[in-house]
Parts: C-alpha cells; sequence; structure tokens
C-alpha cells in the first residue's frame, strides 16, 4: 500500500485498526504528526475520514461539516459530533483523529467561556457583532456623503416571539452619493459571516469597508471607484449564529432549533444550503451541520439575503440551466468563507460546468493570483446545494464567487495581520473594479507601476505618464490562462473611458514596438487645458484579442494662481 494514501477498509479491518496503534497499522508514525486513533470519542473531533473515491466523498458532503478535502490522499478533515464518529466507524471507514486540531477546538472553547461582549478573548484582531456595528455605524457619521447604513431585515431570534433579543441585519452601502445615478452603478456585493465561527470574513469585510473611506481622498483608484460604482458589503449575515461562536461554541448554522434536533448545541438550518436555486441535495436531519432546512428560503436570514440582492440586480440570464448571462452582464457577488485556501464558483450543484465557466473561472483565477489560493469550480471540491454563490449566479447570471479564507477556523491573529487581510484586500480591490464587466474585463490586461513624473504641476507643464501592462498576471494553481499580446495602451483624464464624450488618448511602448505579453509605455500629457486641482487619470490596456482590463487610476495636480489640494473636486 502507499504509505501516502490511506485506503477504505472493509468494516472489520476499520475496527480493527482503530483499536490498534497508527504506526502499527499504518506503516508510518501519524501519531508524531499529531493524529491518533480513538474509537470512543466522549465529545466532538477533528479528524480525517478517508474516503473511497468520488461517490463516496458525494455521499459525506451531504451531511458531514467538511473543513478541508485532499482529493490526492483521498482524506477530508471534518469536524465529528459523537454521532457521526460512530456513524462513520460501523459503516467501516478509516477514521484518524486530528488531536492537534482537537485540541485547538477545545482551547478555544475553553478561552471564550464566560467572555462578555465587549471583546473575544485571545483574537484580539476580531471584533465582536457589537463591535462591528458600532465600526459601521461610526463610518456612516465620519462619511455621510459615501457610507449608508441600511436595515435589510431581521435575524431569526429577533423575529421569533418569546426568544433572544436577535440582531437586525445590515448592509452598508459605499458611494460617492453625489456622483452619478445610483441605480445605473455597477454594483459590488460582499457578504460575509453566513457560517458563525468564520470570524476571518466578518473582519475582512469590516476593514474593506474601513480601507475604502480612509482612503477616498488619497488614492485615485478608490475616489473613482466610489464615484463611479457602488458596493453594498454584508458584514453579519449570522448574527445570532455568530454570537453563538463567540460565546464559546463552533457554531456553523443560525440558530433556529425548532426543527426536531434534540441536542440544542447541533440545532440551527445552515443558511448556506438553504437557498432557492437547487435547494434539495443536503442533509434532511436537523442535527447535521448541513441541514438545508425544511424547506428552500425557510430562514429569516436567507430571506432578508435574497430579497435584498434582488433589489440590487437585474435577471441577466435565462431561466434554463444552460442559459448563458451575456458577455456584457453587470454585476459581481462575493461571499467570504473559511477555510482551505480556495476560490471557487458555480456551479455547485451539478458537475457539469456553468454556461459561463470560462469567464467565471478567468476571473477567479484573476482573484487567486492575489492570494495563491487555488481557483476551481465549487463541486470540484465536493458537491453542494442551495449556496448563495449558485443561487446569486443561477437566478440573476451575475458572477459569484465563494472565497475560503485561510487555513483554519479561529485564525491566529498573526496569520490574519500579516498575510490573510492583506492579500485577500488586493483580491476584493480588484473585484471592485471588474464589477462593471465581470465576464470580459479579466480576459485584458492589468495596469502596473503607474507614475507621473512630476506628479504637481503649474499648468500648462508637460507630464510624463508611465506604465506597465501585462496579461499574465493569473494563478497556475489549476491550469493556466491563455495569454496574448499587448496591443494597446490608453489614458483618460477626469472620467474613465466608457463615460461618453470622453476623448482617450494613446501611451506608445517604450522599446518602440507593443508585441509582448508584458510591456512598458509612456506618453507626454499636456496639462494646458487642465484646470487648477486634482485630476483622475485613467490608464487601461487591451491584448491582441481586443479584450479590455480594467483601469487603474493615478492623481494629477496642477497648480495655478488659485490652487488648493481638493481631490474632491475630481467629476
Amino acid at each position: 500500500m502507499n504509505q501516502h494514501r490511506l485506503r477504505f477498509f472493509t468494516a472489520m479491518l476499520a475496527l480493527t485498526l482503530l483499536v490498534g496503534s497508527v504506526s502499527t497499522a499504518f506503516g508510518h508514525d501519524l501519531s508524531s504528526l499529531g493524529f491518533i486513533s480513538d474509537p470512543t470519542p466522549t465529545g466532538q473531533v477533528v479528524a480525517r475520514v478517508y474516503f473511497d473515491g468520488r461517490s463516496d466523498l458525494e455521499q459525506l458532503a451531504v451531511f458531514l461539516d467538511i473543513w478541508e478535502v485532499n482529493q490526492a490522499d483521498g482524506y477530508l478533515v471534518a469536524l465529528l459530533s459523537t454521532n457521526h464518529y460512530t456513524q462513520l466507524e460501523q459503516s467501516g471507514y478509516t477514521i484518524v483523529i486530528d488531536q492537534r486540531q482537537t485540541d485547538l477546538l477545545y482551547q478555544h472553547l475553553a478561552d471564550l467561556s464566560g467572555q462578555s461582549t465587549e471583546s473575544i478573548p485571545s483574537y484580539p484582531c476580531y471584533r465582536t457583532v457589537e463591535e462591528t456595528y458600532a465600526t459601521l455605524t461610526s463610518l456612516t457619521t465620519n462619511y455621510p456623503q459615501l457610507a449608508e447604513l441600511i436595515d435589510i431585515g431581521d435575524s431569526w431570534e429577533m423575529v421569533t416571539p418569546d426568544g433572544q433579543p436577535g440582531y437586525e441585519i445590515y448592509a452598508l452601502r459605499l458611494t460617492n452619493e453625489e456622483f452619478g445615478v445610483m441605480d445605473e452603478k455597477p454594483t459590488f456585493f460582499l457578504m460575509a459571516e453566513i457560517h458563525a465561527r468564520e470570524y476571518v470574513t466578518a473582519e475582512t469585510a469590516t476593514r474593506f469597508a474601513e480601507y475604502l473611506l480612509l482612503n477616498y481622498r488619497h488614492d485615485a483608484d478608490i475616489n473613482w471607484l466610489l464615484d463611479h460604482y457602488r458596493v453594498y458589503i454584508l458584514t453579519m449575515d449570522n448574527p445570532d449564529g455568530r454570537k453563538h461562536a463567540e460565546a464559546g461554541y463552533s457554531w456553523r448554522k443560525n440558530t433556529n432549533i425548532t426543527n426536531g434536533c434534540i441536542n440544542d448545541w447541533e440545532g440551527g438550518t445552515d443558511l448556506n444550503r438553504n437557498h432557492s436555486f437547487h435547494w434539495g441535495g443536503a442533509s434532511n436531519d436537523p442535527c447535521d451541520p448541513t441541514y438545508q432546512g425544511p424547506e428552500p428560503v425557510s430562514e429569516p436570514e436567507t430571506q432578508v439575503l435574497q430579497t435584498f440582492v434582488l433589489s440590487l440586480f437585474s435577471d441577466q440570464r435565462g431561466d434554463d440551466d444552460t442559459d448563458a448571462a451575456p458577455d456584457n452582464t453587470t454585476g459581481l457577488l462575493i461571499t467570504l468563507h473559511s477555510y482551505s485556501e480556495l476560490v471557487i464558483w458555480p456551479w455547485g450543484w451539478t458537475d457539469a460546468d456553468s454556461p459561463n465557466h470560462l469567464q467565471l473561472q478567468t476571473l477567479g483565477r484573476r482573484l487567486a493570483y492575489f492570494t495563491d489560493y487555488m481557483p476551481q469550480q465549487a463541486n470540484e471540491l465536493y458537491p453542494t446545494t442551495g449556496t448563495s454563490d449558485d443561487w446569486a449566479y443561477g437566478e440573476l447570471g451575475i458572477a459569484a464567487y465563494t472565497i475560503e479564507m485561510g487555513t483554519t477556523f479561529f485564525q491566529d491573529c498573526a496569520s490574519f495581520e500579516s498575510t490573510i487581510y492583506p492579500d485577500n484586500l488586493q483580491a476584493l480591490l480588484y473585484a471592485f473594479k471588474a464589477a462593471r464587466l465581470p465576464y470580459q474585463n479579466p480576459a485584458g490586461p492589468r495596469i502596473l507601476d503607474l507614475s507621473i513624473t512630476p506628479s504637481t504641476v503649474d499648468s500648462g507643464s508637460p507630464v510624463v505618464l508611465t506604465a506597465l501592462a501585462d496579461d499574465d498576471m493569473y494563478s497556475v494553481n489549476n491550469g493556466r490562462e491563455p495569454t496574448q499580446a499587448i496591443k494597446e495602451v490608453r489614458y483618460t483624464i477626469d472620467h474613465p473611458s466608457w463615460v461618453a464624450g470622453t476623448i482617450t488618448y494613446p501611451l506608445t511602448a517604450s522599446d518602440g514596438n507593443l508585441n509582448s505579453i508584458a510591456e512598458s509605455a509612456e506618453a507626454v500629457i499636456d496639462t494646458t487645458s487642465l484646470t487648477s486641482g486634482a485630476h483622475i487619470i485613467f490608464v487601461e490596456a487591451m491584448d491582441n484579442d481586443g479584450n479590455w482590463g480594467v483601469p487603474t487610476a493615478i492623481f494629477l495636480y496642477v497648480t495655478g494662481l488659485a490652487y488648493t489640494y481638493l481631490p474632491l473636486l475630481v467629476r
């Protein structure tokens, strides 16, 4: 037997192995890596469950709380209740407990016992529900022109008579309300915390909002994005469940315990199995972590989300599963999860490619470039039904993704601060840019190393604009994206190229020819006609296949007798 792959065994052999030592059973010492054999766990454990092929994995995915999947070695990592452990053992599965992960789980519980609403002990980098909501409120107070907090509905506990207080569910809208027509702006929707214990997701979404607002006057890209686009950020899709997680539970679902589970700590509905598009393939057991609910959209949190998203995006796809959304579809939705370091897209409910598979794949590989995550169709991991990304794409045709962040639940703050948040911030910024044409722009080149020399000049003085256009910045973790030579690089002043009446100007290749995948280009800008103040210079590039990429922008400051530093004058 290959020592790097533990296979599925018969029931009798599996039981024999589980009773014996791991090193003896499998020919190498897994115990030194923190894995033990334990046939009688007394509580939840994190364990490897070895499966026998794709069909076996699909059956397990219906009811298990799967944390990661190792296809090559034929195992999954899951949080197992005592009942699930016993069921799997009796069915003949090889189960190896990850003692280190299990110890971390219970250390987390110990750390959080009796905690207050003001903080999460041992995790100071993650804000509680109350702290997150307080931050959102302060952002609207400090940036009234750019931020609005919208009450979009109530959690299960809030709508349940005589229950716990529960929470409102808020979406934070960020855009310059004084610029453009609101309903005509391309829309990016970012949501987090659909699964309660995934701390990194809500914190990332909250920090993304803070980053956009703090940099509006200082970063030209942020300026034009909030002027011309709008973003809605749902930081807490499942606030009730999240509060349970903060209180010391490895809680995944919402807190609706009325559906028949006798163990309150295992109750609730998995909100990411409850959406209406192709609902019905997950678990019907209310105690399972993937319980789909008694019917589609049974939960108030799901109702709130679907109703609100439907109010933001038009339906741009036909009714048949094989109907593709048009290339000029606008709108993008990303739901943040943890963990597994993945960027995934529809379909999850079937292994067939979605009608827009190639376009979704292109943007997925682009997003994964920033994080070095694995980009793949959702079903490539394991089948899922009733998910938010399948619903958003299937119902509306918009580009929809799940980003699985990090390497563990209850991610340590050092990893979050140093890598997970910064890398995902860059992915989200690119996604925001791509929201206007998500099925077109990601196939085009990116603009890098943009500079203006000098950046501040008297009116009439020329400046030199330089940029690098690159058509090869995609993840290669799961196949390679086609690339082409750069065909054209251009710039505009004060408005992006798609605004009617905007004049475009060429940049020329620094080496004399635009004929490579990556090209340096430059132009001399005549500032004679530019008014005093701040101006935004947009730069974008096209490849030989005719794909225009998203623009990158930079400020140019023109001085005069009445010069004042006012970036907000850029319109």
